[in-house]
Formats: structure tokens, sequence, C-alpha cells
């Protein structure tokens, strides 16, 4: 200990020069190259998005904003080149859509349909870029870049098929094309050029008008509800948010001309009458006459066209309906008439839902400690990804006062800097997808609902929503859809012969405790039938798409293939199943919901790439909750041991 006996004199300087030593560390600015650039780009983002108070931040989850806040793609210290494009490109995409875009006109156009929704997204967005383009070109270069790296991403360049290119996306890269005269990148371009013929066949004389629409955002929610209507869409736009308006315009005016029609029972009519000359009375009583043959003429004149209209020329057909399926559109379905998406408490009155939550808890209480010990293991390494972290022995920072004893022990050791880690842990959506087909009946299902019940309650304490969804038939054997074709003569290939019935137990946003009950209802007699997934899946996907968690999973539980004697007695014996792998290519192909599965006692790996098959039924917990426990590390290591597991034994 050197240091120790020097005298005072000597060891005031020392402490001086610690002192001195601890402010110019401080002060050093970040050796992280990509600091500087990070920061210009947040500075310029908030200029071009008009917006002083905007939060700008980096981060390996999806870009987008929420709020005051703006999440930028992570910019590495090599700062390569692509990396600074696609930072470059993104914070002008999104400033953009901040500086033009006005959230209520938007949501007052919006329509219901889930295609047309998408269509009028895409749209605006388009929109939104290329008045960026107009008046600040440099952002046009940029938002290239973002939309030519999505493209790439998404492998829009090796797309040959309309069917596996998505409509609303061809739609907003038609839309920026038109509006700013900008080639696309490539496989934008090839995404385009694939539904282009079909969109300018529907929507040419529309889209004529485009550039006179980009400045007024409702004018264009306008234009753009046209082209969708345009597209063969139009029953998904739903009531016209002008129409309110016109009809109390056209009230206002009915009225105002009965208070102007004179009282023919008036004291005011009769002194007109008697002082009217003979002339002018014979000239009243020809006036309904005239009226008659004028209106006659105008009825004439309104029906010309179609009278004079050429030999071959028929009138416009309505657009063809959208397709069943987005992900395939040959799929068919005979009638969606009596298809139901229902809440589990709309199918049991409370008290027999109490009965069946009674009745699942007897039967599960052996099992119930074994999947607690499971959630609880799930439930601390969630936990200890959510709670923040510090790295120590750092030459920057914060001081470490846990290390300042060795300091004074030795005056020659440098002072410990200790520095916060940013939380990794992403806002986060589950939903759990049953399978509540008649195979399902007994041991599986019981299981299945009370591991939904504890993952949702886990889940949920970790800040983690969770959505449940059930998924069925109304009938065995094809229900009321059957008997409206057995009416109308057998037609040939008529698709999806039954009667859907989707049931939500839990919704994301809904607090466990009031959906708990719900699960009860797989208890029910009668209730579990026939599986058709594809649609099932299709739903849920649907469903997530429209969430704003920046992280969404998708977990599919069921034992076996899809199945609906109905509908496989009259088309082809691999119809359901051909439709449900090509639902699952969409949605792994668009990656904004990440996919996995749990076969029980079916091998479901050749259907999903995440998925795991389990004979025993009572290993479903511990599938369920590795699965998800490994879908949320942050080791590298564990996630591509995850990724590379098939099947447990």
């Amino acid at each position: 200990m050197s240091g120790l006996g020097l005298p005072p004199s000597r060891r005031e300087p020392l402490a001086e020069d610690r002192a001195e030593c601890f402010t110019s560390r401080m002060s050093k600015p970040s050796d992280n190259p990509a600091d500087p650039f990070k920061k210009a780009l947040a500075e310029a983002t908030k200029v071009m998005a008009d917006d002083p108070e905007l939060n700008v931040s980096y981060s390996v989850d999806p870009s987008g904003t929420s709020g005051d806040n703006m999440r930028l793609p992570q910019i590495s210290r090599r700062m390569t080149k692509d990396e600074v494009l696609l930072a470059r490109g993104t914070a002008d995409a999104l400033a953009m859509h901040r500086r033009y875009h006005d959230a209520a006109t938007h949501a007052k156009f919006a329509p219901p349909g889930q295609m047309a929704r998408d269509l009028y997204e895409s749209m605006e967005t388009a929109r939104c870029e290329a008045m960026g383009a107009r008046d600040m070109p440099g952002t046009a270069g940029n938002i290239d870049a973002k939309i030519g790296a999505e493209a790439k991403r998404a492998g829009y360049e090796g797309v040959t098929q309309m069917a596996d290119a998505p409509l609303p996306v061809a739609a907003g890269y038609l839309i920026r094309h038109l509006a700013t005269g900008r080639e696309m990148p490539a496989g934008a371009q090839n995404v385009m050029e694939l539904w282009r013929p079909f969109i300018e066949d529907q929507a040419g004389g529309t889209l004529e008008n485009l550039a006179e629409k980009l400045s007024d955002q409702a004018e264009f929610a306008r234009f753009a509800r046209r082209i969708i209507e345009d597209l063969g869409y139009g029953d998904q736009l739903g009531d016209d948010p002008d129409g309110g308006d016109d009809e109390d315009n056209e009230a206002t005016e009915d009225g105002q001309d009965e208070e102007e029609q004179p009282d023919s029972t008036g004291d005011s009519d009769d002194q007109d009458d008697a002082e009217a000359s003979p002339e002018q009375s014979q000239e009243e009583q020809q006036d309904p006459s005239e009226a008659t043959v004028s209106m006659d003429d105008m009825a004439e004149e309104e029906m010309g066209d179609e009278a004079e209209m050429p030999e071959g020329e028929a009138p416009l057909e309505p657009p063809p309906p959208p397709p069943a399926s987005e992900a395939d559109p040959n799929y068919t379905v005979y009638s969606t008439e009596n298809d139901e998406e229902i809440a589990a408490e709309d199918l049991a009155d409370p008290v027999e839902l109490e009965r069946l939550r009674a009745y699942l808890d007897q039967q599960l209480e052996p099992l119930k400690g074994a999947v607690g010990r499971l959630a609880n293991k799930l439930q601390r390494r969630l936990q200890a990804q959510q709670n923040r972290s510090w790295e120590f022995d750092k030459e920057e920072g914060v001081l470490d006062a846990g290390r300042l004893a060795r300091v004074v022990a030795n005056p020659t050791t440098p002072l410990s800097f200790k520095v916060e880690k940013d939380m990794e842990f992403r806002d986060t959506v589950v939903t759990l997808l049953l399978d509540n087909s008649g195979s399902m009946r007994g041991r599986p299902i019981s299981i299945a609902a009370i591991c939904a019940d504890v993952l949702a309650r886990t889940l949920e304490r970790c800040s983690v929503k969770v959505e449940i969804l059930g998924f069925t038939t109304r009938a065995w054997k094809g229900g009321q859809s059957r008997e409206a074709w057995l009416n109308d003569g057998r037609p040939q290939q008529p698709g999806r012969l039954n009667d859907l019935r989707h049931i939500v137990y839990k919704s994301a946003d809904a607090p466990w405790r009031r959906a708990r009950e719900n699960l009860g209802l797989m208890m029910k007699e009668g209730l579990l039938k026939e599986n058709i997934d594809g649609e099932a899946l299709e739903w849920a996907h649907r469903r997530m798409q429209g969430r704003r968690e920046a992280r969404k999973i998708l977990m599919v539980i069921s034992d076996g293939a899809p199945v609906d004697d109905s509908t496989l007695s009259v088309n082809p014996a691999n119809f359901l199943e051909k439709h449900l792998r090509d639902v699952i290519a969409m949605v792994e192909k668009r990656k904004a919901v990440e996919l996995l599965a749990i076969g029980i006692g079916h091998d479901v790996t050749r259907y999903y790439d995440r998925a795991v098959t389990i004979t025993d039924v009572d290993q479903l917990a511990g599938a369920m909750t590795e699965q998800l426990a490994a879908l949320f590390d942050t080791d590298p290591r564990a996630r591509a041991r995850f990724s590379g597991i098939r099947k447990a034994s």
C-alpha cells in the first residue's frame, strides 16, 4: 500500500488528480462512430416531420411510430451502406407520414373490411411518400432504398404469380409510381407489374385524377374508396362517411320546398283564383297536362341511352366478388351466410359457464401443479429479461460506488464505471388458436384449456397480452350451407360446404379474470365438431394484423389435419389441406406474425416450419411453455436450438 505511507502534502494532489480524471472521463465523447450520424438523423427527422417534440430511438424492433415516439432501424458501429440507407429511408417515410397524415380524417373514411382497409392504408402511405417526394425531392431516393430493402426481405423479386403478390402492396406501389413518375426498386416493380394490368383495367378511369387528389387527404380518401370499389371490394367499404350530410341537406331542401308551397285550403288561394283573368285560368288549366308531357319527355330522355345502345355492347357488369381467401384466390366457399364469429359468453349463460369451469378445474386438479410450476419458470425467464441490468468495469458511464473501496485502498487504481443496458423486451401479443374439433374431446381439450388459462395468466403478469381463440363448425357433415347446396341442384365443385364457428374465448385487451370462466365452454357437450384449419388460421392472422404491438406470436394447437366430411365428399381430397398450406405460406412469407404450432399425436411439422409434435397429451404444458420461452430468449444459441427442434419425445 505505497499510497498510504505518503505524507498529507503528497496525498492531496492525488485526490485532486482523481477528481480531474473523473471529470475528464465523464465528459469524454462516445467512441461509437455511429452516434453522430444517429443524432443528426434524429434531428433531421424532427425537422421533416415538423414535430420538435418527437422522440427518435433506434431499435431492432419493427420500425414505426407510437404517440410521440418513433423507432428507426438499429445502426451498428460498422455503419454499413445498407444500414445507413435503410435508416434514412425509414426515417424519411415515417416523417412524411407524420407531416402529411391526419389521423382523424383517416379514421373517418377508413373502411371496416380487412382487404379494403389494407388497400386504403397502403394508398394513404403512398400518398404521404409522394407528397414528400414533391415537396422535398431528397427524400425520394431514400424511401426507394427502404422500399427496395423491404421488397427484398419479402422475396418479391422471385414472385411470378399474382396470387403470391399482395394486392394492397401492389396498389400502394402503383399509386406512388404514378404520383412521382419514379421507377420502383426491382422487387417492388415486379409486384406492381403483376397487378398493374388488373388495377388499370378495373380502375383506370379513376386513376387519371390522381394528381388532383394528393394535397387534400379527405379528397384522396374518397378517391381511394372509389378505387377500392372499382377493384371489387365495395362490399367492404361500409357506410358512406359523407352520406349523413347529404341526407340532411336533402331533408332541409325538402322542408324548404314544403314551406314555400301555398296551402291549398287557405284564403289566399281562393282570393288569387277569384282575381285571375279568364286567360290566366285557361293557361293554368293547361299547365298540368304540359307538366305531364314534360315528365314523359324527361323519362324518355333518361331511357334514351339504354334504348339507343348499339347491339353487342352490354352494360358494364358489376365487379366480381372478392376471393374467399387472401392466401389462395382459387379457394371457394359455397356460402358464408351462416358462418359466425362469436364470443364464448354468448354460447352459454353465466350459470352454465360457471358449472363448466368448475367441472374443468375438477378434471385437471392433478395437472394444475405441474402446469403451474412450468408457468412460474416461464414467468421468471420473462421477468429476468424485462428487468434492467448493468455492465461493469467500463471506461465511461455512471461511477460505480461499489468499487470505490479498492480506489481508496490503492489510489493508483483507476475509477470504475458502469453502464445501464437497454431493456430488450418487446411490446408483444400472443394468440393461442385452439382446435375445437370432435377428435379433441376428452383429455386433450381439457389440458389445452387449462394450459391456455394458466399461460394467459402468466403472460399477463409479464405485461404480454394474450388472445385465446377456438375454431370448429356449427354442424356435423355440413349445415345450412349443405342444405342450400342440395336445394340448388348440387352444383359441381362447391368449395367449403359447412358453416364455420370461430369462438373468441379471450380477446387480447380483456383481463384474464374476466375470461377465466369462458374456457370452461370447451367442456360443453356438442360444441366440438369438425375443423377447417386454413380459414381459422387466416382469421386469427387478420385479427393480429390489426394490433399495434411491435411483436406478434401466433401458436396453433391441433391434433390433426383439417377435416370436414361434407366438404371433402364433393371436392378434391386435398382441398382443405392445400388451403391450409397456402395460408401458412402466406403468414410465414409476410413475417409480420411469428407462427408456431403444436401437434397432439399428429405430425404438424409437415405443415409448419416451427412446430413440435407431442405423443402424450400430458406433454402439452411443457411444449407450450418451452416454445414461448425460447421465442422470448435473447440468447441466439437458445433460439437456434428452438428453431432446430422439430419433434418432442
